[in-house]
């Protein structure tokens, strides 16, 4: 694990990022101490694109326009 300061952190900050999508962990401190850490991405945001449009066909079915058309509202929209 490596330590950066600060400064340098936000100097080589691209290169940091670099070494830790690699997996690498990173400590950086503030006149000595630790004050963060930069670590790998858990990779929670990349979800199944099966899955997205599966819960999307959910929501389009609890979704009701009360009678409107979509082309109504769209000239709804456009009025103001």
């Amino acid at each position: 694990m490596a330590t950066v300061g600060s400064y340098e952190a936000k100097t080589h900050l691209p290169k940091l990022l670099e070494k830790v999508a690699k997996g690498e962990r990173i400590i950086i401190t503030k006149h000595g101490l630790p004050v963060a850490e930069l670590v790998p991405s858990s990779g929670r945001g990349a979800t199944d694109v099966k899955t997205i449009i599966k819960e999307l066909k959910k929501l389009r079915k609890k979704i009701r326009l009360g009678g409107l058309s979509v082309r109504d509202s769209i000239e709804e929209g456009r009025r103001f």
